[in-house]
């Protein structure tokens, strides 16, 4: 039996049992992912790369989704010719309840201590 064709355009991510503390804390230990984690969040749904605003160039973005991709945070699909972000949530509820929440909480509270009204401060 073969397997079916994999697209050219199908980004590689690890499973869920394959997903790791340490490459998520690495992850979100930068501010611009951290930044990229928080909007997901908060938004609640997809989001194309375009549609962040970050202060970095193109292909800074790009590595900043694929740490974030490879690390099990956020999934990566193509709908057409649009890339489309989506926080793995139930993921990592699942293996790790709690973290996020707590790692967002902080983030937020982090935000308004340093007075940063927006995500990326």
């Amino acid at each position: 039996m073969t397997s079916p064709a994999v697209s050219s355009r199908d980004l590689p991510h690890p499973a869920r049992d394959e997903i790791r503390l340490e490459p998520i804390l690495h992850a979100l230990s930068d501010p611009m992912r951290l930044a990229i984690v928080r909007e997901l969040a908060t938004v609640g749904d997809e989001l194309t790369c375009s549609q962040f605003e970050l202060p970095v160039t193109k292909s800074t973005t790009t590595h900043h989704f694929r740490v974030l991709r490879e690390a099990g945070v956020i999934r990566q699909i193509y709908r057409g010719t649009a890339k489309m972000n989506g926080l793995r949530r139930d993921d990592l509820d699942d293996l790790f309840p709690g973290l996020l929440d707590a790692l967002l909480g902080a983030a937020g509270r982090q935000a308004v201590r340093l007075g940063r009204t927006g995500l990326l401060g």
